[in-house]
């Protein structure tokens, strides 16, 4: 039915002549979206709810029954596709504006973190795109220098030719009358050829400008520089260990790899939303710097080839198996009660608490923490982002990987220009299913 909708809603007399309705039906039949049904219906769908003003439809709650199917009523914390697919949604039309075609588009759709409402803009007037005389030199996805498994992204290419000049009719018996289509046609010819020269000298300049990428910050190179040189860092992510399936529901196994009731085929091929976000922040500031890695999900790790390298360690330590057989003395522990979830500290000091701990529900405050210990070998070191939830593992390498982060790690660790191995306990504000701010609680440095 939900299908049905939206055909029909395509076809809605109502919003026939609107531009921006003209533009999502561009957009959706754009390359990007060619095989993302769910994407082109659930931009059709919260564009609707733009185009009546009825943004009470546009809620998680009503994507998720009327564009992925799910049951009223269901519950949207547990059940994160309207999120991650909003995640996905965004990136498909950043790649389509990004793209010859969507450069030339009269305005620009955005769809802000924080609801699913989108917003279209001028596109001369939007924020990311570029100045009006905008080049259209062939563009190819931009792809990690990270070794990740990844598809071959398609390039396209535009052709730029010259408008033919048609004759002008001669309306007038006098000389003046006669000389001036030649001179409009010389002048139109030296236009085109200034215009010519003018996305040839700019395509030159884009093109360098995209070969490379913006440097990072000082601060958080410093941060990062033992993983930036050298040997290829591995990046591990968490997969966690399931029994189930998406329609009996998916449960975690207990360490002997069983269910909690009866037992099934071992499933660890997931890991969250935020282990996602987090390699993506990883990428670009390797792919900054030049810098490649390696990435594994954590129960592919073998240690003979571990403590060859620095380590990367993205996930909780309840979901990481490699990062639970790693040897090191915690200051804070995670520990879970009924209801709620959070740190222990170890060794508070004066003033602190014992325990961090946050509700199970709402999911409106996380914790974190990040670590940088010694690796292996005197020469290695180790880098942990662990969230009691995927959002707070999330937050935690956005956190490190942005200035205002990596100069307070960085104030608190360094000595005699050298950066000592700590742990910092980060608070992480979450709103809509996304981490919005984070701070230090506290910070301990050996």
């Amino acid at each position: 039915m939900a299908k049905m909708a939206l055909a029909q809603l395509e076809q809605h007399e109502q919003f026939k002549g609107d531009v921006r309705w003209d533009l999502v039906q561009r957009v959706i039949g754009s390359k990007p979206f060619q095989n993302s049904a769910r994407l082109r219906d659930f931009l059709l769908y919260v564009t609707s709810c733009a185009l009546r003003e009825t943004p009470d439809e546009a809620t998680e709650q009503h994507i998720g029954i009327h564009v992925f199917h799910r049951r009223p009523g269901f519950n949207s914390t547990e059940d994160s596709i309207v999120r991650s697919q909003a995640r996905l949604l965004r990136i498909k039309l950043a790649t389509y504006f990004d793209s010859p075609e969507g450069v030339a588009e009269p305005m620009v759709i955005r769809i802000p973190k924080g609801h699913y409402l989108p917003v279209f803009t001028d596109n001369q007037l939007d924020g990311d795109a570029e100045p009006a005389l905008r080049p259209e030199p062939e563009v190819a996805a931009v792809a990690p220098h990270a070794r990740v498994s990844a598809g071959v992204h398609d390039e396209e290419s535009l052709l730029a030719a010259m408008p033919s000049q048609a004759h002008q009719p001669i309306l007038a018996d006098d000389a003046a009358a006669v000389i001036l289509p030649q001179r409009r046609k010389w002048l139109l010819w030296a236009i085109g050829l200034i215009g010519l020269f003018a996305v040839a000298a700019a395509s030159f300049l884009l093109g360098k400008r995209m070969a490379a990428p913006i440097a990072p910050d000082r601060a958080v190179e410093h941060l990062w520089h033992p993983f930036l040189i050298g040997a290829e860092p591995l990046v591990i992510y968490s997969n966690a260990s399931f029994i189930g399936d998406s329609r009996t529901g998916m449960r975690y196994a207990e360490p002997d790899g069983t269910g909690s009731t009866g037992s099934g085929p071992l499933i660890d091929t997931y890991t969250g939303i935020g282990e996602l976000s987090a390699v993506r922040e990883i990428t670009r500031l390797f792919d900054s710097t030049s810098a490649r890695f390696v990435l594994k999900r954590s129960r592919l790790v073998t240690w003979d080839e571990a403590k060859l390298h620095n380590l990367i360690f993205i996930g909780s330590i309840a979901e990481n198996a490699s990062l639970q057989v790693l040897p090191h003395a915690d200051d804070f522990v995670l520990t879970a009660e009924p209801g709620q979830a959070g740190f222990i500290n170890r060794h508070p000091k004066a003033g602190e608490p014992s325990r961090y701990m946050r509700p199970e529900r709402p999911p409106a405050r996380d914790y974190a923490v990040i670590a940088l210990r010694p690796g292996a070998d005197n020469d290695l070191r180790t880098f942990v982002f662990s969230g009691l939830t995927t959002l707070g593992t999330e937050a935690a390498v956005e956190f490190a990987t942005s200035r205002p982060g990596a100069e307070q790690l960085l104030a608190a660790a360094t000595s005699n220009q050298q950066v000592h191995p700590f742990e910092a306990l980060l608070e992480v504000d979450i709103s809509g299913g996304v981490p919005i701010h984070s701070r230090i609680v506290t910070m301990r440095v050996h």
